[in-house]
């Protein structure tokens, strides 16, 4: 859901207690929508990172602050000019609407004091972070909005910064719930949540449904409601304003199948019955940096590797049509035992047959006699015919022979292009993806430019985790990664796992010669099954075994194992565990 009014004013009031006397130390900007600020006060150290993507534009508090390129952008070191060193006075809101004002105070280069306004706006497409100036002008803005994009309101540098167009709706905090009700009740031709939701500033749909449900039990048109429906839209109105004012609120989130995340408010949620579950969070910046890690970090990732997932999507589909061609052609190759029988049935016979027949009727000695019919060239003699079915026959052989070692070479080649699709859909970073690059260089995938000077990027270490019983558990992340961590890391005696039929990572448990716990090679399972393919399943079947089984396949591509002793686990990805579990360094 997007962050309606009501829940930023309550994260607001949430953040105020953090930020407000903070210093900027550091800015960063991961991503062309993303800005991530260092602050530290007397009480600690915070990340506050403020997003303006168009599928997740809000602002909290991360434990979770992505990865940043190598040089950063512009924007970047614009902001770095006039905001490093400035220290946070107030964290303000324009109502109840979804506009955030971040005060700021400074001084610039020659020691006088300056003070900007950080303007997030929380819209959707159209939301963006403004940096603006004491004279309310324009610095920049993540999103430059020019006269051909709106003739209403520009954003651009030295332009004057303009609020948003605003709707004419009732704040919660500055009316009286009595005459809300009245004003909901007059809307003819609504349904109860549209009323709710043309009415009352900063609800989303998601609340308006669930007020309409709490006060009718469904949703009713607003003028059919009854003096009971009103008493109750009215209690409901005073509680959601109480819990504003209080800014005691419960974070929750909103799962399906009790691990998918599928929406998130400040109060509990009844409509949807036992289709969803209910997760409480002690904060918001906890709630969101949760919900959206994982959906940020694959918009992230497609962002970064757009250019290399079309060539990998390309190559994929290529191995995917002359594998479906080979088997075509070995199916081809099934009838070759014809082309046999016919040469030999028109050599047995050859004393009787003449030449300039379009086909001979014989009797089919393989076939209780039965008389079949083989079709033959007018221009050869009989035996001439026999030759060209045998050399027919003889091509079919070969070529099944052939084809099956080739229709393997494609299988195998397709499975790493999907396990390096995985890779980097999987990639947490810039480094991440430039070692899924140097791979393909390597495997012949990619070609360097001639003038191509950039020097190979360092090996990252595999990730690491402990589990509860005190082992150490280590994943790699990706195929070249898999290769070192499996067959040079660990010992023979090390327990290893990886996701049945699904690419995914090699996940090794450093045994030290011990027999490895249940809670342990659970847990490493579970660790597999969340760093493969099968992510966003509810049950993946996870193989295990020692590191001695396995066998690398002379000249298989990076990754690939073979393995015939083993068993198999059935377990749930589980996010939250990896968190957990994480070495921390």
């Amino acid at each position: 859901m997007p962050l309606d009014g009501i829940t930023l004013n309550l994260l607001k009031q949430e953040l105020s207690q953090y930020i407000i006397g903070s210093r900027i130390e550091k800015i960063h900007q991961p991503s062309k929508d993303e800005l991530v600020f260092h602050l530290r006060s007397r009480e600690g150290a915070y990340r506050l990172l403020v997003s303006a993507s168009a599928n997740s534009p809000r602002l909290h508090l991360t434990a979770n602050a992505p990865e940043n390129p190598a040089t950063p952008p512009m924007l970047c070191m614009l902001f770095r000019k006039h905001l490093t060193g400035a220290v946070i006075t107030d964290i303000r809101q324009l109502g109840h609407d979804r506009v955030i004002f971040i005060d700021l105070a400074g001084t610039n280069e020659i020691g006088d004091a300056v003070t900007f306004t950080l303007c997030v706006e929380i819209m959707a497409k159209h939301s963006n972070i403004i940096l603006v100036n004491s004279e309310g002008n324009i610095v920049d803005a993540v999103k430059r909005v020019d006269f051909t994009q709106s003739s209403v309101r520009q954003i651009l540098p030295s332009f004057r910064y303009e609020i948003p167009p605003q709707q004419n709706k009732i704040m919660l905090t500055e009316a009286y719930p009595e005459s809300i009700v009245e004003t909901i009740k007059n809307c003819r031709g609504k349904r109860l949540s549209g009323a709710i939701l043309e009415t009352i500033q900063g609800v989303s749909p998601l609340i308006s449904r669930e007020i309409a449900a709490y006060t009718c039990g469904g949703d009713i048109g607003a003028w059919e409601m009854n003096e009971i429906n009103e008493q109750r839209l009215l209690n409901k109105l005073t509680e959601i304003r109480d819990t504003l004012i209080s800014g005691k609120a419960s974070p929750t989130m909103l799962l399906r199948e009790n691990i998918k995340p599928y929406d998130f408010t400040f109060t509990d949620i009844t409509q949807y019955g036992f289709a969803v579950t209910a997760k409480t969070f002690e904060s918001f910046s906890q709630l969101l940096d949760d919900f959206y890690y994982e959906k940020d970090r694959f918009e992230r990732t497609k962002q970064r590797s757009q250019s290399l997932l079309k060539l990998l999507n390309n190559a994929a589909a290529r191995a995917a049509r002359k594998l479906q061609s080979r088997q075509a052609e070995l199916e081809a190759c099934a009838d070759k035992d014809k082309l046999r029988i016919n040469a030999e049935l028109i050599l047995a016979n050859q004393y009787r047959l003449e030449k300039g027949s379009l086909f001979y009727d014989l009797e089919n000695f393989y076939d209780n006699n039965e008389v079949i019919r083989i079709p033959a060239d007018p221009a050869l003699s009989p035996s001439a015919n026999a030759q060209k079915y045998f050399k027919e026959y003889r091509k079919a052989k070969t070529a099944e022979q052939m084809l099956g070692e080739l229709i393997e070479q494609s299988e195998q080649e397709l499975a790493y292009l999907e396990s390096v699709i995985d890779s980097v859909n999987r990639a947490d970073g810039y480094t991440e993806l430039a070692e899924i690059r140097n791979e393909l260089y390597e495997q012949g995938y990619l070609k360097r430019a001639k003038n191509d000077k950039s020097k190979k990027p360092k090996p990252m270490p595999p990730m690491e985790y402990v589990s509860d019983d005190g082992y150490t558990i280590l994943v790699g992340r990706n195929n070249v990664q898999n290769d070192l961590l499996t067959f040079k890391t660990a010992a023979k005696d090390d327990s290893w796992f990886h996701t049945q039929k699904i690419p995914g990572s090699h996940v090794v448990v450093i045994g030290n010669g011990d027999i490895i716990p249940e809670q342990t090679c659970r847990q490493a399972a579970i660790l597999a099954a969340y760093h493969s393919g099968g992510r966003e399943s509810s049950q993946v079947a996870v193989d295990y075994t020692e590191v001695r089984s396995l066998k690398k396949p002379v000249g298989a591509k990076p990754g690939k194992v073979i393995y015939h002793t083993y068993n198999t686990m059935w377990v749930t990805p589980d996010r939250e565990l990896c968190e957990r579990l994480r070495k921390k360094k």
